[in-house]
């Protein structure tokens, strides 16, 4: 039998005896996101394209926490560097920038817990990498909705659908669009009218990192605060009228709220992680900023081990925001490395870049001469039972730092199954 046949059955016979259908990779009937039933298709054989890599095959039933129990109760703080796993990671920047910072967790099974880090409370912008704690904090309101059923909370993601709207406007990240009846798959960016399920928005901003899927998620998860448990029912026009009543001061100091409580629910210090403005022009036309945003790999470490101890908002909330991370889609920059194909990757990237004319240098996307920041948070799950964490965050000039990511998760992996 092979590969493919043998797959198909497995997942037939998942199907036939686990409680819940399996997610990500055939998660369609679960959560409505049409590009999961793209990859069930794919899977089958019935639409001919390239398999998913085997990291990017795992089921429900696959995909756990790893803390929630008395390991993860040994991290209530960080724990001290680990001497040898320091000097392994100390020798692989002397030919790098210095401008690096990275934390490492390794929570290997069977193996004593180790961290090692670099520059780890040094700040940087984090990007897109933000777009995890816009995640927390629309989970955070769903649970004070249905606080006690997750199932509804899952089905309110599934069936509640929401224009883009100005909010969304604008981004040059394309989403899929899957026509489910002509197996038809059409990727462009997002316009005002586009409509998508709660649960495809935050699919759009977590694996392809739409601005304006984030920016539409923060605007539902503002909702949901100022409306509490009307918010399913709620409109369009009602949904309106609240933004053009509600004082820009009001609405600001709500949306910073919201996505930055959980993160100080954890430990993690405004220093350390916060948010501080949407993602889109459009979205920030209704919600302005106010303090900017910062991240330190320390403060991104302590949210993973949160989220791996289920201490975000909930165990099911922790469980669901993993499986949000889940790479079945392209893997990029950190998360590319031909080392971690056999691996689950649970990821999340971000980048900014600003240039300034300068003679003799023509900007260039992820180039910039004043600031070229590249993020990355990951968690490792190799077939062999190697697990650990890493949060990565540069700001080195004139350099798509890709590869560099790409090449130092090559060397983390090895240092850490060493």
């Amino acid at each position: 039998m092979n590969f493919r046949i043998l797959l198909v059955t497995l997942i037939s016979l998942t199907f036939l005896t686990s409680a819940a259908p399996p997610y990500p990779i055939d998660g369609y009937s679960l959560t409505g996101i049409k590009r999961l039933h793209r990859l069930e298709l794919i899977v089958s054989g019935e639409i001919k394209e390239t398999m998913p890599i085997p990291g990017a095959m795992k089921s429900i039933q696959d995909i756990g926490l790893n803390l929630m129990n008395a390991r993860g109760d040994s991290l209530d703080v960080i724990p001290s560097p680990d001497p040898v796993l320091q000097k392994s990671i100390n020798a692989l920047f002397p030919n790098l920038s210095e401008k690096y910072s990275i934390s490492i967790l390794d929570i290997t099974p069977g193996k004593k817990i180790r961290y090692a880090s670099r520059k780890e409370t040094a700040e940087y912008q984090p990007g897109s990498v933000g777009k995890i704690a816009v995640a927390a904090g629309l989970l955070t309101e769903l649970q004070k909705i249905y606080p006690d059923s997750f199932s509804k909370r899952q089905e309110l993601l599934r069936t509640k659908s929401v224009r883009a709207g100005k909010w969304a406007m604008t981004d040059s990240h394309t989403v899929p669009f899957f026509d489910t009846e002509t197996n038809k798959l059409v990727k462009r960016t997002v316009q005002e009218k586009d409509v998508f399920t709660l649960y495809e928005w935050l699919d759009h901003m977590m694996s392809v990192s739409n601005n304006g899927a984030a920016s539409v998620c923060w605007r539902e998860a503002v909702l949901m605060r100022a409306f509490g448990k009307a918010y399913p029912t709620l409109t369009e026009e009602e949904a309106d009228l609240f933004f053009k009543n509600t004082p820009k001061s009001t609405l600001t100091t709500m949306a910073n709220a919201l996505v930055n409580e959980p993160m100080r629910v954890q430990g993690i210090t405004e220093r350390e992680w916060r948010l501080g403005r949407l993602f889109t022009a459009g979205g920030e036309s209704y919600i302005p900023p106010r303090d900017g945003s910062t991240g330190t790999t320390v403060g991104l470490m302590k949210f993973l081990i949160a989220m791996e101890k289920g201490l975000v908002v909930d165990p099911e909330s922790s469980l669901e925001l993993k499986r949000l991370m889940y790479m079945t889609d392209r893997r990029i920059r950190y998360a590319s490395a031909s080392a971690l194909k056999e691996a689950a990757v649970y990821f999340k990237s971000g980048s900014l870049y600003k240039c300034k004319p300068e003679e003799g240098y023509t900007c260039e996307k992820y180039k910039g001469n004043v600031d070229n920041f590249m993020n990355s948070v990951a968690i490792i799950e190799h077939p062999d039972g190697t697990t650990y964490l890493v949060a990565m965050m540069s700001n080195v000039l004139k350099k798509n730092s890709g590869s560099d990511h790409m090449a130092l998760a090559a060397s983390i992996d090895k240092v850490i199954r060493k």
